[in-house]
């Protein structure tokens, strides 16, 4: 009877330790002070809720986070939970590394509130919801008033041509410039946007998979980027601009215009009079249509996870109304939840011109083709190379155009044939 005490008391102590030991990792990789700031509250309260429970943040920055993920990944050190971005998530799902979230779906309580588009995109790979989408980022035009005024603009660009003599106008003032190139990391959107807003479509493959992207349309709008920087009216340097630096160079009056994300108003509204700038919508085309880019992120559980049902607390608490809420206060995405359109703080004037674009039948959110494998090398390698080659002299527009088409050729077709 002694023994069996013993042996009982024993196992309590080990299951208790067992418990004690239990440690979650979570990767970021959209990486910022304030965005780890935030992640580390909401976390703080899921530990807090699950006594026992730690979880280990690890915090990529993002300018070089596919590479060290991808790195991560090969060593065989992958995490139970991470933050997943859009252009990713296919490359990882179709390699059978993410869990199925359909069936925490199924039985969730705040499924039925999450918005339609937020559970489409979710389910981008397969139908299957490998990621849950925690916000949108729709891009939207910001400018500089005060810059307007001193150079003699009178208003936000409505086309292309109003965009280009804005920016004309702006750069011929000492030590400025018209708009903020984002010629570094994370610079493909703008690429595309404007190649889409110049050819006046959004579509990326032909019928038999052959990409768009060296027709004329397309080609004009990739040149015209080019002759931005040429002709100087965006800044010498930004060549090499991230996130970070766009921004940057927004908030400090070295350039005029910047097309970014709502996560760009957090160190933009911290810096700047709510008066002395503004957000509206992109300028249209030659076809009277402007196509942003709308992307999206979230979280994703991978299939290694030796704690799967405590993984999806964790991105439940996330994810749910108040966790998701919370972050996208901070983090500038649009939210997922149907619930925080009557939250007061996106009923300010900061976020007008993102809902403008998002009722303007003439702006068509452009989603880029994230369900390719190879999607995730051409955004974060590729296309970082080729461009800064365009807009350095190295290669001409038609051979950026050639590449990238080439490129996505391929990729299609493959994706076609395994249909």
């Amino acid at each position: 009877m002694k023994r069996l005490i013993t042996a009982t008391i024993l196992a309590t102590m080990m299951a208790g330790t067992a418990l004690a030991d239990t440690t979650l990792k979570l990767v970021e990789v959209i990486t910022s002070p304030e965005r780890t700031e935030t992640l580390k509250s909401i976390v703080g309260k899921f530990e807090a809720a699950n006594p026992g429970t730690k979880v280990d943040i690890i915090s990529l920055p993002w300018n070089e986070a596919f590479q060290k993920f991808a790195t991560m990944v090969s060593a065989g050190d992958t995490p139970d939970v991470m933050e997943m971005p859009d252009t990713w998530l296919s490359l990882y799902a179709n390699n059978g590394m993410l869990e199925s979230l359909e069936p925490y779906l199924a039985k969730w309580e705040h499924t039925k509130g999450l918005t339609p588009r937020a559970l489409e995109l979710g389910r981008d790979v397969k139908k299957t919801a490998y990621m849950l989408p925690y916000g949108f980022y729709l891009r939207a035009l910001f400018y500089n008033k005060k810059l307007f005024q001193e150079a003699g603009v009178a208003e936000p660009p409505k086309t292309l041509d109003d965009f280009v003599a804005a920016s004309e106008k702006v750069s011929k003032l000492p030590g400025k410039a018209g708009y903020c190139l984002r010629g570094g990391p994370g610079g493909l959107n703008g690429w595309v946007m404007f190649g889409a807003t110049m050819a006046g479509s959004n579509k990326f493959f032909n019928d038999d998979g052959t990409s768009t992207m060296n027709s004329e349309g397309w080609a004009k709008g990739l040149e015209w980027v080019v002759d931005l920087y040429k002709k100087g009216l965006t800044p010498k340097d930004s060549v090499n601009w991230g996130f970070n630096e766009t921004v940057a160079g927004f908030y400090s009056g070295t350039c005029a215009m910047l097309d970014q994300d709502p996560d760009a108003l957090i160190a933009i509204a911290q810096r700047m009079k709510p008066e002395d700038f503004g957000v509206t919508k992109m300028p249209a085309g030659p076809s009277g249509k402007a196509f942003t880019t709308i992307g999206f992120a979230g979280w994703s559980m991978f299939t290694t996870s030796q704690n799967k049902d405590l993984s999806w607390k964790l991105i439940e608490t996330l994810e749910g109304p108040e966790g998701n809420i919370e972050w996208n206060k901070r983090t500038g995405a649009l939210p997922v939840h149907t619930s925080a359109e009557k939250d007061p703080f996106y009923a300010g004037e900061q976020f007008k011109g993102w809902f403008e674009e998002l009722a303007d039948p003439n702006v068509v959110p452009t989603v880029m083709p994230t369900y390719l494998e190879e999607f995730a090398f051409f955004k974060d390698s590729l296309a970082i190379k080729t461009t800064q080659q365009a807009l350095l002299g190295d290669i001409t527009p038609k051979e950026l155009a050639d590449q990238w088409a080439d490129y996505l050729t391929k990729a299609q077709q493959k994706f076609l044939a395994k249909k």
